[in-house]
């Protein structure tokens, strides 16, 4: 580095760092708060104003996948993705599965015929790319909105069946957030997967599964007036699945070379880096919760 005469250079500033935690506390914590009160007061008062909230994850997913598949030359159609995402979302919540099913395929005919403008160099690059962010975000994403409408679609509150649902899928899989967190930091010596997450032990898996199935089994028999074993493995489910969430999404920041998908969300990095677990459970939890507990 080349230096002007009579000044010195200024060091470069080094990383933080936070410890086995691998992220800033206080930040993370204050984030979840406030995203914690938006989703609790929708939930609480008006159920679309969930849906609004969802659409809006689903619009900031898309744009922070395409900015992280850049790296590697791939270029998204954001606009129809982001509209497509939107609508198959609303029908979900509006008519449910079948709407859902044909939202899904048009919005990605449109995808492949929008990126026909482009030519043929890279097309089957991005179309594959395009419709994997069509299946991963607005796709998974639309079964939380398939959960919120066990209730109805209007009104809100915890005498709200897909309300109650709702809760029971973002506190199971916070909990299993909140047990790897403390096993992994407090005992965690053997990595589950060191090439792909190196903090990631399996003393955290254990804390995981004990917290998730103890706060699936409380949930399930006390909020939702279910059987015991439902609770179980509702706990069991969500625990593996929120475990592949994130170990996909690690292979996929290393893939492309990048260390968050953004920093949108302070302490967490990009909300894809929160959605990865609820993305990956919310499908299953919403089978096991329909049949085992709604119908």
């Amino acid at each position: 580095m080349t230096e002007t005469p009579g000044t010195t250079a200024s060091p470069t500033p080094a990383a933080k760092d936070h410890g086995r935690a691998g992220r800033d506390l206080k930040a993370a914590v204050a984030s979840a708060f406030v995203l914690l009160s938006a989703i609790a007061a929708s939930l609480a008062f008006w159920k679309p104003a969930f849906m609004v909230i969802v659409v809006v994850a689903v619009v900031v997913a898309v744009w922070e996948l395409r900015r992280g598949l850049l790296a590697k030359d791939i270029d998204l159609p954001e606009q129809p993705l982001m509209i497509g995402g939107s609508v198959m979302v609303v029908v979900a919540y509006l008519s449910g599965t079948a709407a859902l099913v044909t939202a899904t395929a048009v919005t990605a005919l449109v995808v492949m015929l929008w990126l026909l403008r482009r030519g043929i160099d890279g097309y089957v690059k991005n179309a594959t790319a395009s419709v994997f962010t069509l299946i991963y975000i607005p796709f998974l994403g639309s079964f939380v909105a398939l959960m919120l409408a066990e209730g109805g679609r209007d009104g809100g509150g915890l005498d709200d069946a897909g309300v109650k649902g709702i809760i029971t899928f973002i506190l199971v899989t916070i909990a299993s957030d909140i047990g790897g967190y403390i096993a992994g930091v407090l005992f965690g010596k053997h990595p589950m997967a060191p090439v792909i997450s190196p903090k990631k032990s399996w003393e955290g898996f254990a804390g995981s599964m004990v917290f998730t199935m103890a706060a699936g089994w409380a949930l399930v028999e006390f909020l939702l007036e279910g059987d015991w074993w439902v609770g179980l493995c509702l706990g069991v489910i969500a625990v593996v699945m929120a475990t592949l969430g994130d170990l996909c999404e690690s292979v996929m920041k290393r893939d492309l070379g990048i260390k968050d998908m953004s920093q949108v969300i302070p302490g967490h990095g990009g909300l894809m880096d929160r959605l990865d677990s609820l993305l990956a459970t919310i499908a299953p939890v919403w089978l096991l919760l329909h049949y085992a507990v709604f119908t």
